[in-house]
């Protein structure tokens, strides 16, 4: 009788959970653990004073709390968000902005809170998400209108990532950009508004580039190719492509880079895709970019079987910034985008990264299972 209460209790709350994604996702988060260990083993953590696990434990510790997220993220409906929305958006807002009042560190980049644990970008985009998903189903077919779409659509990214640029913090704020635009142009953005957007979008751009003497810097090596310059200013591509080259079809074998060995800057974050390629080989590249092909085409699907608009451009939003954020990783590692710093979700260490995606595929979850009754679309 109890196992049967207990199985009862069990599957209203589990109705709807889109399994194969919850399992893509936790495939990718136990890579992740595995990878992390690799790519950090050479490290000269004896130097810093650290066990060789150190990173590995971190990072596991962070997945704890990511599942926790994850889960109650599920747990949630969806559309409760909707409700605090502004207050979310407000929230991050002020944690920007906090962020750049505080007295300078010894950092390049004024990103973190709580002496370097937590990075509060990595949270903003879930905030950005909910708020334009909220801000979008409420416009309707009203946002092909000019005064009424696009422009009051602009200035709101333009607060945030005029915020997040000031820190800076550069990638985070090109990957809020892309997904809002992208959830923009599934709401029923008009084409030529898109249009004006991207070329008014793209000089921005190329003004923030071009006034940054080190992000210029970079896109003068991407494009006078980094591999002329291994022991200079190309020395991570470099690097990357070493690593990539020498994983060949079948890799070196789990734990066997090289490049880890403190020639490569950051193995374990910012270039584990490199670490990947070289250890797994091709063939584990290709298996990591179809466990990401797996998670767009789930989370696309839960967005054009949602009913319900504000969940369905909550889905594109959180499918957006994954699949982007991993994309552009991948890119920077195979020489493709000039270098900047960027995470791959849920295989890079970093705690932020990896709880603010978790939390983010909790939401996708719970709009796999649907609006409750009571609640308004």
């Amino acid at each position: 009788m109890a196992a049967r209460a207990g199985a009862a209790t069990l599957k209203p709350t589990l109705r709807g959970i889109d399994f194969p994604l919850l399992l893509d996702v936790a495939v990718l988060l136990v890579a992740g653990l595995v990878m992390v260990y690799s790519a950090s083993f050479g490290l000269d953590m004896a130097r810093l004073g650290k066990p060789t696990t150190y990173f590995l434990v971190r990072q596991v510790e962070w997945a704890a709390i990511g599942c926790v997220a994850l889960v109650a993220m599920a747990l949630i409906p969806y559309e409760v968000w909707r409700r605090w929305s502004k207050w979310i958006l407000g929230g991050a807002l002020a944690v920007l902005i906090l962020l750049l009042l505080l007295p300078e560190s010894d950092q390049p980049a004024q990103r973190w809170l709580l002496g370097n644990s937590v990075q509060p970008g990595e949270f903003v985009k879930l905030a950005v998400i909910i708020y334009i998903a909220d801000w979008l189903a409420s416009k309707g077919p009203k946002i092909r209108q000019v005064t009424y779409g696009m422009v009051p659509f602009a200035v709101i990214l333009g607060v945030v990532t005029g915020l997040i640029v000031l820190q800076p913090n550069f990638s985070t704020a090109f990957l809020i950009v892309s997904t809002a635009v992208t959830m923009f142009f599934v709401a029923g953005a008009d084409l030529s508004q898109m249009a004006i957007g991207g070329l008014v979008g793209g000089a921005s751009l190329a003004l923030l580039v071009r006034i940054s003497p080190y992000r210029w810097q970079r896109v003068l090596t991407f494009l006078k190719d980094p591999l002329q310059d291994p022991l200079g200013r190309g020395y991570q591509t470099a690097r990357a492509i070493y690593a990539l080259q020498a994983g060949g079809i079948g890799g070196v074998g789990l734990g066997g880079s090289v490049q880890k060995m403190g020639y490569l800057y950051a193995p374990h974050t910012d270039a584990i895709f490199a670490i990947i390629g070289e250890e797994l080989g091709l063939i584990g590249g290709v298996a990591v970019l179809v466990l990401y092909g797996v998670l767009a085409y789930r989370g696309l699907h839960i967005a054009r079987r949602c009913d319900s608009a504000f969940g369905a451009l909550l889905a594109v939003g959180v499918t957006s910034l994954i699949i982007l954020q991993a994309a552009l990783h991948i890119a920077v590692v195979t020489a493709t985008v000039p270098f900047t710093g960027i995470t791959l979700p849920l295989i890079s260490f970093g705690g932020s990264s990896l709880v603010a995606s978790m939390a983010a595929l909790g939401l996708l979850l719970s709009v796999s299972r649907g609006r409750p009754r009571g609640l308004s679309a």
